[in-house]
């Protein structure tokens, strides 16, 4: 797989500006978590907080003057069965997830994200995974006029972000990283047929960060989770030289409104995979 290429300052700008937005999410989250929570059940009786909402509440905002006119599929609107995440989306979309990791963040843990993936043509080009409360921030972007992925902090500015890249896939003694609230038995099969010299586990979106930076080489998760789980991080790590994919090889569908945008596991790999 050939090496990210730098982005050009426009395709910057766009991702500068969804880091933003995720940024502004992110304040939101912790000033909340810092009132103090009240924890709801949705119908599939997944845990939902005023952090949740109030996040999502400001994302869309943001989006719809980013880029007006672009539909955003959003977790808990779609939970809801309001607006636009009823109907199929658009050739270009947003995907998004406010808070992702909910159960990390009642337990005030700080592996939890703000993701926003824009898909194009079927494939997310764009990614934000943002972790406010250990001041992590993935930026990742795949454009005709090249690619790149990137690490930061608390700023939207693209100067104070470094460029990072998935490592070559070793033939042996992988890291493999895996989720610390959802590990299921196919998962933890998967990894014993594998030579992995590390196993780290980790919450959110953040795991995608961590094969996007080189710190991991696989991320196999076959439960079922959603796509605006996905395409953030998906976004982050194809703009690193990695793959995303189903685990039968095949590419990963999005904008799946038929199957109320479920994903029935996919697998995460480093370079030259």
């Amino acid at each position: 797989m050939p090496s990210p290429l730098p982005l050009l300052p426009p395709d910057l700008s766009l991702l500068s500006a969804l880091a933003g937005a995720a940024l502004k999410a992110g304040e939101v989250i912790l000033r909340i978590r810092a009132e103090g929570l009240s924890v709801a059940q949705k119908s599939d009786e997944s845990p939902v907080t005023a952090a949740d909402l109030a996040s999502e509440e400001l994302l869309r905002a943001e989006l719809a003057r980013l880029l007006p006119g672009v539909p955003v599929i959003a977790e808990e609107a779609v939970a809801q069965g309001k607006g636009e995440a009823l109907g199929a989306p658009a050739e270009t979309f947003l995907l998004v997830d406010p808070l992702d990791g909910t159960r990390e963040f009642i337990g005030a843990s700080g592996e939890f994200t703000v993701n926003i993936g824009l898909v194009e043509a079927g494939v997310p080009s764009f990614g934000i995974v943002l972790a406010p409360a250990v001041n992590k921030l993935y930026a990742g972007a795949t454009t005709a006029q090249g690619s790149g992925a990137f690490l930061g902090g608390r700023d939207a500015d693209p100067a104070t972000w470094a460029s990072i890249r998935c490592r070559p896939m070793p033939r042996a003694g992988l890291v493999a990283v895996a989720s610390r609230s959802h590990l299921d038995p196919q998962t933890s099969a998967f990894l014993a047929d594998l030579d992995i010299a590390e196993k780290i586990s980790c919450g959110s979106a953040l795991k995608f960060g961590l094969v996007a930076e080189g710190r991991a080489d696989l991320y196999p998760r076959f439960g079922t989770v959603c796509e605006w789980d996905v395409a953030a991080g998906h976004a982050v790590v194809r703009a690193a030289g990695g793959s995303v994919c189903r685990p039968d090889g095949s590419s990963l569908p999005y904008g799946r409104t038929q199957a109320d945008y479920r994903v029935h596991g996919f697998i995460v790999r480093g370079a030259g995979s």
